[in-house]
């Protein structure tokens, strides 16, 4: 084999240089399992990725007479931009009393044809959410302008801080009045997530976002959402943000909003984010006008579903919430939270095989989860079956349910 057909592993120096490790191959990790990778496994590392280095995790490779083992250096992951699914995670060895990760979806990077590579796989189109569109030059002065016209409205000096110390590229949106933009409306959460990017126990990892901690008026709701809707091409407003708790907690406020939008203007989509465990809520939304609903989700087991949202309801309440959304026309799609080793376990997929008989959502889009490896495991249940690979996880819903998109994000839903 030449030698720049050899899949290397890489690892960073303790400057935080990142090396490739010569004669060692490259691994990726699903579950708790490092396996080598191939070449079908990877693709060249997008531009817009960033590479991280994982303290107190060793870089770990195959020697050439087949030994595992670590390498004196620092596991290096890469961070994906939307629209590309991750397939593997670095292969580390965690040291004794490592620090938990921060809330970040690690990607295995290797170097492949004297170039770094990364174990994903392109899912959706992601033109608009390219980051060459967010954090331009001129976004404070159109932070500004946008406070000038709506002035003292709390959710627009939310998103700003969001925008510029956050880095929110749905935040942003409002300020470029443009495509999708994010209007965060409740303080407060009926599950208690265990990636929860919002809020976080003071002794574990920190959040990656501020919660909002006040309950926009339907007046100010439906200030923003009319600012946007009106001007915005592909003009697209969502309650349930990053910066916020559980959207259907504040439903009286969210319909009392949708329905000044919609007497004000006809344009755009009302969509929400929600974990829709308070069924009633969420018809109270829907029957408002709500155009579209990402779901949040992780398992179609209850036992999986459980121990990671640690929630006041269940799977089954969820389940009523989406059936009740597609009764009603409602264009409804899954957040999966996706975990390589977890989500195409076996049982896991024959549980969402049985999930889309019983309600056929249009879409999943495919969320890598945010996360330490190692304590997500911890709390999951223990597999019954082999993990298939996402390839193959991915095949097999297409093949069953073709009318079923799945992709990286929200599109814009033409009538």
């Amino acid at each position: 084999m030449p030698q720049n057909e050899m899949i290397t592993a890489v690892y960073a120096d303790e400057d935080g240089n990142i090396l490739d490790a010569p004669g060692m191959q490259g691994m990726g990790r699903t579950g708790r399992e490092n396996i080598l990778l191939k070449p079908e496994d990877l693709i060249p590392l997008p531009e817009s990725a960033d590479l991280m280095l994982l303290p107190d995790h060793l870089a770990v490779g195959m020697a050439s007479d087949g030994e595992v083992m670590p390498i004196s250096g620092l596991a290096v992951a890469a961070i994906l931009p939307a629209g590309y699914t991750r397939l593997y995670m670095p292969a580390y060895e965690r040291v004794e009393e490592a620090e938990r990760l921060p809330l970040y979806g690690y990607t295995a990077v290797v170097v492949y044809k004297d170039e770094l590579y990364c174990a994903a796989v392109y899912t959706d189109e992601n033109e608009k959410w390219d980051p060459v569109h967010y954090n331009t030059k001129d976004l404070k002065n159109l932070v500004k302008r946008t406070k000038k016209d709506l002035p003292g409205n709390r959710i627009v000096e939310q998103v700003a801080g969001c925008s510029l110390k956050w880095h929110c590229c749905t935040a942003q949106n409002l300020f470029y009045r443009r495509w999708e933009c994010g209007i965060p409306t409740s303080p407060v959460c009926n599950a208690n997530c265990f990636g929860c990017i919002s809020l976080q126990p003071a002794e574990c990892c920190p959040s990656p976002q501020q919660r909002i901690n006040f309950r926009p008026t339907p007046e100010e709701i439906a200030e923003v959402g009319v600012y946007h809707l009106q001007v915005a091409p592909d003009g697209i407003i969502s309650f349930g943000q990053g910066c916020e708790g559980e959207p259907s907690l504040a439903a009286d406020n969210i319909a009392a909003g949708i329905k000044l939008i919609r007497q004000q203007t006809d344009k755009g989509q009302i969509n929400m984010n929600s974990n829709v465990g308070w069924t009633e809520g969420v018809k109270k939304i829907v029957d408002a006008g709500l155009d579209s609903l990402r779901v949040s989700i992780i398992s179609a087991r209850e036992e999986g579903y459980d121990a990671y949202y640690r929630a006041s309801y269940h799977l089954e309440n969820v389940k009523e919430s989406i059936r009740y959304a597609l009764d009603k026309g409602v264009y409804v799609s899954l957040n999966l939270l996706y975990f390589p080793g977890f989500n195409d376990r076996e049982e896991e997929l024959a549980a969402w095989q049985e999930f889309f008989r019983e309600l056929p959502v249009q879409m999943i889009q495919v969320r890598n989860l945010n996360i330490d490896p190692d304590a997500f495991l911890d709390i999951m249940p223990e597999p019954q079956g082999k993990a298939v690979g996402t390839r193959k996880f991915i095949e097999t819903l297409h093949a069953e349910f073709p009318q079923l998109v799945i992709g990286s994000f929200s599109h814009y839903v033409e009538d």
